[in-house]
């Protein structure tokens, strides 16, 4: 791994921060232009995807809204909507922003990028990728290679994921550690999907060191830890996460590694925390959390059949290699009778 300097990840995070709550206090006073409350969003989704918070999700779509009704002439305003929709999994009502942003003359390339997101989130792989070509095309940057190689790995294209991550890294130019931090962490995610776990560990660790607190490298690092026998390193790792987390994944994690040492108690406690915590999100955001639901209700939450309900819904927005495998995994739990 060749290293980048960037700046600390704590004092980034420490900006982050101090930058969403001045756009907020100007907000409340009706003090931001259309472009900049588009920024809070952005900004506010930004730290939901590093510190694991649906809270903020939920802040910038609800942002997101309203600038849309308020100035429905503004096709940014249907850019950054389009943005939380697709975040949320509402897609189709994502792509209509998409095109609604298009013909209100907003810039293509930018529309183009979500779009090929979109497209890659619901399985049309062929649609995104000439998106994606294209894109790099147009202009070899960090950006669209990142985006293209994250593409490859997510259709198993390894070897071709691999080189364009190494480009993408190769064309890095600024100062900020988010964009690598996330890069590093989709690398080594997709070594995990391969089963590389020493791979695996060393880009999840590159990402949670660049960028310390960011979940999803946190999260998948401590799966990668309990599959190597690491099982208490996991657990402390996860008990961090899951306090701190309003995204049940991380409690739900805890809970399955937590009984695999015997630690029943605390298992079961951490698993009663996820299922309310689901309850309560799935009722907000169906589409959203309708694999994750599945994924706990087939691990330790222990109700197959309530699991495959799930991984349906989930596969009919997103057919994708994962949820066609969640859908089996959940058809065979069942044991194939007539509710499979």
């Amino acid at each position: 791994m060749t290293e980048i300097r960037t700046t600390d990840g704590t004092i980034a995070l420490f900006n982050l921060h101090a930058q969403i709550e001045s756009l907020e206090l100007r907000a409340a006073r009706g003090l931001l232009t259309s472009r900049w409350r588009v920024e809070l969003v952005d900004r506010l989704t930004l730290r939901g995807q590093i510190l694991g918070r649906v809270a903020d999700y939920e802040r910038a779509a609800a942002l997101a809204e309203q600038l849309a009704s308020q100035t429905p002439t503004d096709g940014l305003a249907f850019l950054g909507r389009a943005r939380t929709r697709a975040l949320l999994h509402r897609f189709e009502e994502a792509l209509t922003d998409l095109d609604v942003a298009e013909r209100l003359g907003w810039g293509s390339p930018e529309v183009a990028a979500e779009r090929a997101a979109i497209f890659q989130a619901v399985g049309r792989y062929d649609e995104a990728m000439a998106l994606r070509l294209a894109a790099v095309r147009r202009r070899a940057d960090f950006e669209s290679l990142w985006a293209l190689a994250s593409l490859h790995a997510e259709r198993g294209e390894i070897a071709a994921a691999e080189r364009l991550f190494s480009e993408s890294r190769g064309k890095f130019r600024g100062v900020s550690p988010f964009g690598l931090a996330q890069l590093d962490f989709q690398q080594g995610h997709m070594w995990q999907e391969q089963g590389d776990l020493g791979r695996a560990r060393g880009w999840l660790t590159a990402a949670s060191s660049r960028l310390p607190g960011y979940a999803h490298a946190e999260g998948h690092l401590a799966e990668v830890e309990a599959a190597l026998g690491e099982r208490e390193v996991a657990i402390e790792r996860l008990t961090r996460l899951a306090s701190v987390s309003d995204d049940p994944d991380y409690a739900t994690q805890l809970a399955r590694v937590l009984g695999q040492v015997g630690r029943l108690e605390e298992a079961v406690a951490w698993r009663a925390r996820a299922e309310v915590r689901y309850g309560e999100l799935v009722a907000r955001h169906p589409a959203a959390f309708a694999d994750h639901s599945a994924e706990f209700w087939l691990t330790v939450g222990g109700d197959p059949h309530r699991a495959l309900g799930f991984a349906r819904q989930n596969f009919a927005v997103r057919q994708t290699p994962r949820a066609y495998a969640l859908l089996s995994r959940a058809i065979l739990a069942c044991g194939g009778g007539p509710a499979a």
